[in-house]
């Protein structure tokens, strides 16, 4: 049922303001349009510089080019080995397929909890979640800002574990001035349309290790080789390949490559605009007591892809709900990121419980993402500010 402005009142906007949404000009169209007149709509020349780009950007020696976020999530999880026995701990404040990629393996996902300032996963609950079957780590850089890579890292050498960094929301961001992607042992993105640049779909995982590179390649594209050193039959027959291990398809087509690699011109303009949107919302935001603003760890130099609303209930004659229908009634329309990822029925029924991470089942009761994105105004910035604060007003004790 829609719901009316708080008490019947003009709404903040006339028309309805999403929270997330691409930005596409016509370079990105003519970018498109020439790789679909050219030769190649998939398996072409467009993926190897997509993959170039992707490196030149992040740092790292290497780069796969995939159909997905949760395609590049999978194949880090293969080529990390993680099988039946295996655990793997990652954060419940995230989109399902960070845990999701370890059962595609075989593996247990084992949830820490987060910190209740940064919502990122908490190194110390990492420390306390180790146990001999410990196989990896997902460190997950929700909202677009680093986990803290340089406490994660030090305990995966330590306890000689896999670290993947899950960057689908990061792209742009640099930790200590390196830019994630060239970090962890693998660094997986995501190019979905909510995200800073967009392939339609599409992902991406980067690394430096040869290795681990030659293993993403083979999961990626049907565990077929042309490369006679991994082959067990090998001829010099122009012809032949062979498939050496179990894949899958998830290759990028040309034509989302071409699409990818226009937007990533524009990676530093959307970069620029989306900071400069989330320092309004922090100087509108920080003075309220009702809201709690995210905070931010002075390594990460981060490019926002959400920003968090984070409401303090106890101050307030609401709940999250209404005050995300009320929010919705003013035209701005916000989302919540996420449910914790046990609470979902699929994760039920493996047997996972309420109750595990106190601190991400507190936030998820508190939270919803506000509109980010480049194409914003600073007219709609300030609408979306002007209804919060007027909110905040009528629902406060």
């Amino acid at each position: 049922m829609e719901q009316l402005a708080i008490n019947g009142g003009t709404p903040v906007r006339k028309a309805p303001l999403s929270y997330g949404k691409q930005y596409i000009d016509e370079t990105d169209i003519q970018a498109v349009a020439e790789t679909l007149r050219s030769d190649y709509l998939t398996c072409g020349p467009k993926i190897a510089s997509l993959e170039e780009k992707l490196c030149q950007i992040t740092g790292a020696k290497y780069c796969v080019a995939v159909s997905n976020g949760t395609a590049a999530l999978h194949i880090a999880a293969m080529a990390a080995g993680i099988g039946p026995g295996d655990e793997v701990i990652t954060t419940p404040i995230t989109f399902a397929a960070s845990a999701n990629c370890i059962l595609y393996c075989g593996g247990t996902p084992v949830f820490a909890d987060i910190n209740p300032e940064t919502y990122n996963i908490d190194p110390d609950s990492i420390k306390r979640c180790i146990t001999p079957k410990t196989k990896a780590v997902v460190a997950v850089d929700f909202t677009g800002q680093a986990t803290e890579l340089d406490k994660i890292r030090e305990i995966c050498r330590e306890h000689n574990l896999i670290l993947i960094e899950d960057a689908a929301h990061s792209i742009g961001t640099c930790y200590n001035g390196q830019p994630v992607g060239s970090i962890a042992d693998m660094t997986t993105f995501s190019f979905h349309p909510v995200k800073t640049v967009t392939a339609g779909e599409g992902g991406a995982v980067t690394t430096n290790s040869k290795e681990l590179y030659d293993k993403l390649v083979l999961a990626h594209a049907h565990g077929i080789t042309r490369d006679r050193n991994q082959m067990v039959h090998p001829t010099d027959a122009a012809w032949y390949n062979e498939q050496v291990d179990l894949g899958y398809n998830y290759r990028m087509t040309d034509f989302q490559a071409a699409l990818l690699i226009s937007q990533l011109d524009k990676l530093e303009t959307f970069k620029q605009r989306r900071k400069a949107i989330v320092k309004k919302y922090d100087q509108a935001f920080s003075q309220i007591p009702q809201i709690q603003v995210q905070k931010e760890i002075p390594e990460s130099d981060t490019t926002r892809h959400l920003y968090i609303l984070r409401l303090r209930t106890e101050l307030l004659n609401c709940d999250r709900r209404e005050f995300f229908d009320a929010l919705r009634a003013e035209n701005i329309y916000t989302q919540v990121h996420y449910l914790p990822v046990y609470w979902h029925s699929y994760y039920e029924k493996l047997g996972y419980e309420k109750g595990l991470c106190p601190n991400a089942e507190s936030y998820y009761l508190q939270s919803m993402s506000l509109p980010l994105y480049y194409s914003l105004t600073d007219e709609d910035v300030e609408d979306v500010i002007r209804a919060v604060k007027k909110l905040v007003e009528y629902y406060r004790k």
